[in-house]
């Protein structure tokens, strides 16, 4: 049998055998035509039924051949955004842009007495006179339970008013705020936003609609004038709305009635009651909910027996029984302050009754 490596009509003239180093990679003519050829005729190359050696792609215009890969990868990135636009833009609990600065407005509202201001009769019993409708502390704050309403849950709404019942008892009954100049406690309620007026309020309270420290809670100089009783007589409301989807509103109108004397004066001595009516608007939006924080943007506070000509701005001055008579201003009808129907805000007035 002859060499494999050698063509079938054997071994070129010449040649040098297996010894011939180029055997391996030279053809001649018989090797050629022993070779099998297979072409593809005519019709099978334009049916496409014979197989492609490469990979389609997916062409998109302009932008050229592009991978199936990079392709599907395009589109989850494509779908992904525009999910994330669509829930960021219609959720209903998105939280709305922050007030920030300067927000709480104050009036307030002096209520001269009509005459010379009288002493309880019993300084044991002071409040005895009072007409129906007055409770001890925060039992007469009247807190409603909470309900849902269009944008907040029964849970918001109920934390706001827990909220704000904690602040209306610090601001408005603590001895230590009405009495001893304490102010860290109503601090802690206030929104951040808001604590840079505050402290400037108790720094340097001025009567020019925003920096009165009586707007944010009520105090009396120590100076002057001490706590006769450490119950505080209570009546009034609370109202609950909205301002918009991301803000709750409640509005409180409190009327809170004081047992006062002379500071220093002795067990037994002249008890004047001073009626201070404090009408407050407080918003909360989702995060303020959560730090158990209130904005206060509206105060009206009206105080008396006060001298119109006195200053409210820092503490209410009020005019004890037994001091020398104020003259009332002349013009203004008689104010009650226990009057819930009517609006507390004034210029000065008339303490009815007094």
């Amino acid at each position: 049998m002859g060499d494999p490596r050698e063509p079938p009509e054997g071994a070129p003239d010449g040649g040098s055998g297996n010894e011939d180093e180029y055997r391996s990679v030279v053809f001649d003519e018989s090797f050629v035509r022993a070779a099998r050829i297979q072409e593809l005729s005519a019709r099978e190359r334009l049916s496409g039924s014979f197989a492609r050696a490469t990979r389609p792609k997916v062409r998109l215009g302009p932008l050229g051949s592009v991978p199936r890969q990079a392709l599907a990868l395009l589109l989850v990135i494509l779908l992904a955004f525009g999910a994330a636009v669509y829930f960021g833009v219609t959720s209903p609990t998105r939280p709305t842009a922050r007030p920030q600065g300067s927000q709480l407005t104050v009036s307030l509202v002096a209520l001269s007495p009509a005459s010379s201001v009288r002493p309880v009769a019993d300084p044991a019993n002071p409040f005895t006179a009072l007409p129906p409708g007055y409770s001890d502390g925060a039992v007469g704050l009247g807190t409603p339970a909470g309900a849902a309403s269009g944008h907040f849950s029964r849970v918001e709404v109920t934390k706001a008013l827990d909220t704000v019942q904690r602040y209306l008892v610090a601001s408005s009954l603590s001895p230590a705020v009405l009495v001893q100049g304490a102010t860290a406690e109503v601090r802690a309620f206030v929104t951040p936003g808001e604590q840079a007026q505050f402290d400037a309020s108790v720094l340097q309270p001025t009567d020019d609609r925003h920096h009165a420290l009586t707007g944010w809670l009520v105090r009396f100089d120590p100076a002057q004038v001490a706590l006769a009783a450490d119950t505080v007589k209570v009546a009034g409301a609370m109202r609950i709305d909205e301002a918009d989807s991301g803000t709750l509103r409640i509005t409180t109108d409190h009327t809170f009635v004081y047992a006062l004397k002379a500071a220093g004066a002795p067990a037994g001595a002249p008890v004047t009651l001073e009626t201070v009516r404090r009408q407050l608007t407080f918003e909360f939006d989702r995060i303020d909910l959560a730090a158990a924080q209130l904005r206060l943007v509206d105060s009206v506070l009206q105080a008396g027996p006060t001298p119109c000509d006195g200053s409210l701005a820092g503490a209410v001055q009020p005019v004890l029984a037994g001091t020398d008579p104020v003259a009332p201003p002349s013009g203004p009808a008689a104010v009650d302050p226990g009057n819930h129907a009517r609006p507390a805000w004034q210029v000065c007035g008339v303490l009815a009754g007094g």
